[in-house]
């Protein structure tokens, strides 16, 4: 099963790599910008706007959907960061970009059930109007963004993977989001304040 495993997420890399996603010339935030309010429908059907975390000392943002098989293969990390950094005031948000009409995996129903089956301590909220996902220039799930409060604004501090090993988080060297989140707790700049995400295109509408 591994070895299907690993075969099948090959396949995926491999068209990906290949692939030219629709939203490459979004441009999107850069380091240094303070990211704007935004709202999105949270799996328990509340409303999530960046100012409900106000209180934070940052945000790591990732941009993530259910039929990707990268993305759930990062389900479980995912969710070992929220549990890492949420209790130091860097919790995890997880959006949904993806026109669901493409992928029904995606569907808002659909997250429901797969945050509730693989039981996420974060929120995960659905861009319907692809608003946020174009705001920020995201171009695959999943994605990741850094935030770091500064002055009450959401300033970006990394973009890019989760960490180097997309396939097996077992074969992981480096760990990107947590290499950036723990220099910005300690007061450090980030080291690799920028890295390739590996994973599907966000399906436009």
């Amino acid at each position: 099963m591994k070895s299907f495993l690993s075969w099948s997420l090959t396949g995926w890399l491999v068209l990906i790599l290949t692939q030219s996603g629709g939203a490459q010339s979004t441009k999107g935030y850069n380091l240094g910008d303070a990211v704007a309010d935004f709202r999105l429908k949270n799996v328990d059907s509340r409303q999530i706007t960046l100012a409900d975390y106000k209180e934070q000392k940052g945000l790591i943002v990732v941009f993530m959907s259910n039929h990707c098989p990268f993305a759930k293969a990062y389900e479980d990390r995912l969710m070992a960061l929220d549990r890492k950094f949420s209790p130091q005031g860097y919790p995890v948000l997880a959006i949904m970009p993806n026109d669901p009409k493409i992928y029904e995996d995606d569907s808002f129903l659909n997250m429901q059930a797969r945050s509730r089956d693989k039981g996420y301590p974060f929120p995960y909220g659905m861009d319907e109007t692809q608003t946020t996902a174009r705001a920020f220039g995201a171009t695959r799930t999943p994605e990741v963004y850094v935030l770091k409060q500064t002055s009450g604004q959401f300033i970006l501090e990394y973009v890019g993977t989760i960490d180097d090993s997309p396939q097996d988080g077992a074969g992981v060297q480096r760990r990107y989001v947590d290499e950036a989140v723990s220099s910005l707790l300690a007061g450090r700049p980030v080291q690799s304040p920028i890295t390739k995400p590996i994973g599907c295109a966000i399906k436009w509408k």
